[in-house]
């Protein structure tokens, strides 16, 4: 009995196992094996046909169409530099009578302060003593002043009754006496042409201190000439401040002169070479090179225009040096002229800013020092406000009509 009953434990067990492992396969998605069909007589020899396993099918998904965009390529064509047009700067010819009220403005201290004075019904010694101040004041200078006072104290002397039109041209005449009406005042640009230089360009240097207005000095002249019929090459030798060869190139492109540069601090004396060189090839009237704003009191610097200097007359003399000193500056001006007048022989005087003071006066006092002429005045901030220094119409501008 108890053998019987362990066989039906064990039956039991295996059916259960049995079950379990069917019941395990379906759930994990193996199929059962399919049923062997029986094989006919006759062909048990041959291969049965190999059961193909069942194809998977991929459903198809229809892609939205991509259009590929191909970026049109632009080609670039740069643009044609657009052509300024060339100034026309004003004839220089009566430019200071032009300016003449704008000077005036400036200079009534010295002229109608004068008149007033000399108007007076007795001249006594204080009366001459503001006549002699009002002078100094102006920056005439003392020996000039002492001339002048001289000389209209015998006149007016001689004159007795004096009107304000003889008191007026009285004043005219020994003003322009002091200024040195038969200076030569004309610039030397002219091209040369034959004899032992052969045919070359005129040279004209021009140095000063910086603040003066030089760099913008040297562009005013450039119109200058332009406007009298020259052809001009610009020398950018001031290579110690940024902004010079720039602003004298600027400068020049308004009327169509050709710059010479060189590197930032590079030897000025070598662009001032270049300069005179290229105006020898281009065949210029004249070639204006902007010297370096020296300090008078660097030693060191001085030298160094004076081997400017040098180093252009390799290729012939230089026609001009021209100075130029700030009119508001009075006596330090004077100081600057010596200075300058030891390291190159100084051929003109350009006084800037004279319609923004009343030391009109300077004029004859930095003549008188140097020995040179005063040829050009700057009277205003416009292009075509430097002006040839015209005596008896700066004398007209300072005692009016």
């Amino acid at each position: 009995m108890e053998t019987v009953i362990l066989i039906v434990v064990i039956a039991l067990v295996v059916l259960g196992a049995a079950g379990w492992f069917v019941v395990g396969s379906r759930r994990k998605g193996v199929p059962p094996a399919p049923p062997r069909t029986p094989v006919e007589p006759g062909v048990g020899d041959e291969a049965a046909p190999p059961v193909e396993a069942p194809r998977r099918t991929v459903d198809t998904v229809d892609l939205p169409e991509t259009s590929v965009v191909v970026p049109e390529t632009s080609v670039v064509v740069p643009a044609e530099p657009e052509l300024v047009p060339l100034e026309v700067p004003e004839p220089t010819a009566g430019r200071l009578v032009r300016l003449r009220a704008r000077l005036a403005r400036s200079q009534s201290t010295l002229g109608k302060g004068l008149l007033a004075l000399l108007a007076r019904e007795h001249l006594d010694e204080d009366t001459w003593e503001e006549i002699e101040d009002t002078l100094l004041t102006a920056d005439v200078g003392v020996a000039p002043t002492q001339e002048l006072v001289e000389r209209l104290r015998t006149r007016v002397k001689v004159l007795g009754t004096r009107t304000p039109a003889e008191l007026r041209a009285l004043l005219h005449e020994e003003l322009l006496t002091l200024l040195g009406p038969d200076l030569d005042r004309t610039l030397k640009t002219a091209r040369h042409t034959g004899g032992e230089g052969g045919d070359r360009p005129a040279v004209v240097l021009v140095v000063g201190v910086n603040g003066t207005g030089k760099t913008t000095t040297t562009g005013k002249l450039a119109r200058v000439l332009v406007a009298d019929g020259r052809s001009v090459v610009l020398g950018a030798a001031d290579t110690f401040r940024a902004a010079a060869a720039d602003q004298l190139q600027t400068w020049g492109e308004r009327v169509g002169a050709h710059t010479v540069r060189g590197p930032e601090a590079g030897d000025p004396a070598s662009v001032a070479f270049d300069a005179v060189k290229e105006g020898i090839a281009e065949g210029v009237d004249t070639v204006l090179v902007d010297t370096a704003g020296r300090l008078h009191t660097k030693t060191g610097l001085m030298d160094e225009l004076g081997k400017v200097k040098r180093v252009v007359e390799k290729h012939g003399p230089v026609d001009e040096v021209l100075l130029v000193l700030d009119a508001t500056t009075g006596q330090n001006g004077l100081v600057q002229a010596r200075v300058f007048a030891e390291v190159v022989d100084i051929t003109g005087i350009v006084l800037t800013k004279l319609d923004g003071t009343a030391k009109g006066g300077i004029v004859v006092s930095v003549q008188r020092e140097l020995g040179v002429p005063v040829k050009l005045i700057g009277l205003g901030e416009g292009p075509d406000d430097l002006a040839p220094f015209e005596p008896s119409a700066f004398v007209d501008a300072l005692i009016g009509d």
